[in-house]
Formats: structure tokens, sequence, C-alpha cells
């Protein structure tokens, strides 16, 4: 059976968001990471079970349902991480600032708009999507690492917005500085990619 392998990010020293906290969070993506791997392989063995796979049937579906958690936990965190490899990059006036103002009129009424869904009560992320179907950025809320994501949309922009991303650094009502942290040190040159592809 094929297994998913952890991704190995190399975060510099950020701003705001300690090294602790990056530690800990990339060992938190690693266990999704193994729970994704162990789900299906369980799920494979259920599946196997000759004479017990139609009674098994309730427990597969609801361990399926699983992995979709443990999945969009794992795929998350690499949008994650990956945003915050090789240091801050700024915002160039190319393509994607372009099409943000195009939606929202310009990238600073787009930022207010996404730095208010972070505020979102509960436990998710905050995404900036594009939508390839009507050709056009969206913004989302995703709560836990599952619910919510868009259909037929691509992932651009992914912020972590579970307690245990800022926790270590801020109080939970400071959750506003965990986002300006993020976004001092955020390579949009990443981003950029992502809507260039």
């Amino acid at each position: 059976m094929n297994t998913f392998t952890p991704t190995i990010f190399t975060i510099p020293e950020l701003k705001g968001i300690s090294e602790k906290t990056i530690s800990s969070h990339i060992k938190l993506y690693e266990g999704y990471v193994k729970h994704a791997n162990l789900i299906l392989e369980k799920i494979d063995e259920m599946s196997k079970d000759t004479g017990h796979a139609e009674g098994n049937a309730y427990a597969i579906a609801e361990t399926q349902r699983r992995f979709g958690f443990e999945f969009g936990g794992m795929k998350n965190h690499e949008y994650y991480f990956e945003q915050l490899e090789n240091g801050a990059v700024e915002m160039n006036n190319g393509h994607l600032q372009a099409a943000i103002a195009e939606e929202w009129g310009s990238f600073d009424a787009w930022l207010e708009r996404f730095k208010a869904i972070t505020l979102t009560r509960g436990i998710g992320w905050a995404m900036l999507s594009y939508d390839r179907e009507n050709k056009r950025l969206v913004n989302s809320w995703v709560d836990e690492q599952h619910l919510g994501q868009l259909p037929s949309t691509d992932i651009l922009l992914a912020l972590d917005m579970w307690e245990h991303s800022y926790l270590l650094d801020y109080i939970p009502s400071e959750k506003k500085k965990y986002v300006e942290a993020f976004f001092e040190n955020l390579n949009w040159s990443v981003v950029e990619k992502r809507f260039k592809a």
C-alpha cells in the first residue's frame, strides 16, 4: 500500500512566532500524516476481512470519514508551512495582486476582509482560494481540517487558526497579534506561484 511521507520544512527564525511553536506545530503535522496512513491501512484490513467485509461496512464508512479529517490536517499544514519557508517575501505588483484588486477593490480591502475571517469563533482555517470554474478568487473559513472546503477551488493561502498555531506565543484574546505576525513572515512568492499554476 502506498503511504504518505511527511514533508521536511526549513522554517527560518520568524518575527512573532517562536521556534518552539513551529517545532511543536510540525510534530502535530507529522501526526496527521501518520494517522492518515494508519487509517488507510485499517480500511484496507477491514475491506480484506473475507466474510466480514459487508459487516464492516459501517465501520469502514466511519473510518473513511475520519480519513477526511486527517488528510485535511496533513494537506492544510503543508500549504501553511510552505508559505513560511525561505523568509518573508512581500507581495509584488503581479497577477495575483491585480486579481485581488479586481475582486475586492484593492489589496488592502481584501486584507481587511481576510483578517476579519480569522476572528471566526472556533477552530479552523482562513483560506484564500481560486475558483477554477468561475475564474475568481474566494475567501473561506474551513472548520476543523475539512468542513467547508470549497469544491472546484485551489488553495492559494492557508492560515491556521487552531490554538496550537499561536498559544505558546499569544493568549486566545491576542490572536490578532498572531495573524499580524503570520503576514509579516508570509512568503508571498509561494502564494503567487500557486496562483500562476
